[in-house]
């Protein structure tokens, strides 16, 4: 007679060892996706401006006047 000591755990605590192992995959199962989630969020990168559109831009917003951008422009391409 075991009387409820060792082996003698019955039903209650196998469905508890087997809720326990649930639980554990579904933390691992969560964490692994918001891994994934966090590396790849889904926007793709634009690519890094050249320094032409930079120079471009900055005309266009009055920043700097023609002769400088023609300047400039000229030192780009050399």
């Amino acid at each position: 007679m075991m009387n409820g000591y060792g082996y003698g755990y019955g039903m209650g605590g196998w469905f508890g060892m087997g809720l326990w192992w649930i639980v554990i995959v579904v933390l691992v199962v969560a964490a692994v996706v918001f891994v994934f989630r966090r590396a790849g969020d889904g926007k793709p990168s634009a690519p890094p401006e050249s320094a032409r559109d930079a120079l471009d831009k900055r005309y266009a917003r009055g920043e700097i006047g023609r002769d400088e951008y023609e300047q400039k422009k000229r030192d780009l391409a050399a």
